[in-house]
């Protein structure tokens, strides 16, 4: 026990540090180590991958609050219905067997590091972000420096919320593929807030769906807890380093990392 626990503090610190060199998505590469590094099932990785990534989404947000980043009232609402949300997509992975529920996974990962690689790549060559060409439905006002609430707006936020949470109970992912995109499509903030406020909404989602685990009896604290202290701890000492490494050339190395996982994942659960 005590070899698997070093070694679950090891990976949740690989998850930590590309958590702070890639951005809220590295996360999504916590289930597939877990699997394959401490053979836990989809079911038993979901939640404990959660616990790690929300821990150090916790104090990624923490950070960007004390800078003034984050958009609190936008992340709590968007939070609550992810909240209210999670609990489903839990029920819905503990009914679906492995197999389906980790081609699912690898679909999803693949879909996410799609996006980041071309993402990426359009950074590479040098064009400018597209997201913005439609018009937002949720926009500052200049005066007041907050979000202007409409009613497009709080629909919009509340879809993200809603698939985030899912995600979340379904997967074990903290969502930031999906909030990230929504965010840059649906506002005008800019990316620094745009990051710091996903980074507050997986936090407060993946503590509500880390309770739904526990309560339902599927989280496994003895993995998760050096898990998650190895992620902090790896954020932490890889986070003065992202302004110096990190960049397109990282997050295509992700991707590529990222699409490997999936293949190993989907391979698993075939091939056993």
């Amino acid at each position: 026990m005590i070899e698997q626990q070093l070694l679950g503090a090891v990976l949740g610190a690989i998850i930590g540090a590309v958590l702070a060199l890639t951005g809220a998505g590295g996360g999504i590469l916590a289930v597939p180590l877990l699997v394959f590094g401490l053979g836990l099932s989809m079911v038993e990785a979901a939640p404990v991958g959660l616990l790690a990534v929300g821990m150090a989404a916790m104090v990624g947000a923490v950070l960007g609050l004390r800078e003034g980043l984050v958009r609190y009232r936008a992340a709590l609402f968007i939070a609550l219905i992810g909240i209210a949300a999670a609990p489903f997509g839990l029920m819905l992975a503990r009914r679906l067997p492995n197999t389906p529920l980790a081609l699912v996974f690898a679909g999803v990962l693949v879909y996410a590091c799609l996006r980041i690689w071309r993402k990426a790549a359009r950074e590479l060559r040098g064009e400018v972000n597209d997201a913005h060409r439609f018009i937002e439905p949720c926009v500052l006002n200049p005066l007041q420096g907050r979000l202007r609430w409409t009613l497009p707006c709080a629909r919009a936020l509340a879809f993200t919320g809603l698939m985030s949470g899912l995600l979340s109970g379904l997967l074990g992912v903290g969502g930031g593929f999906v909030i990230i995109p929504a965010l840059n499509r649906y506002t005008n903030l800019r990316m620094k807030s745009i990051v710091s406020t996903s980074l507050a909404v997986i936090a407060l989602v993946s503590t509500g769906s880390v309770v739904s685990a526990s309560l339902a009896g599927v989280m496994h604290w003895q993995v998760g807890a050096p898990f998650a202290l190895g992620a902090v701890i790896g954020l932490l000492l890889a986070r003065p380093l992202a302004s110096r490494i990190a960049g397109p050339r990282l997050q295509q190395l992700f991707a590529v990392a990222g699409w490997a996982a999936a293949l190993l994942l989907a391979g698993k659960a075939l091939f056993g």
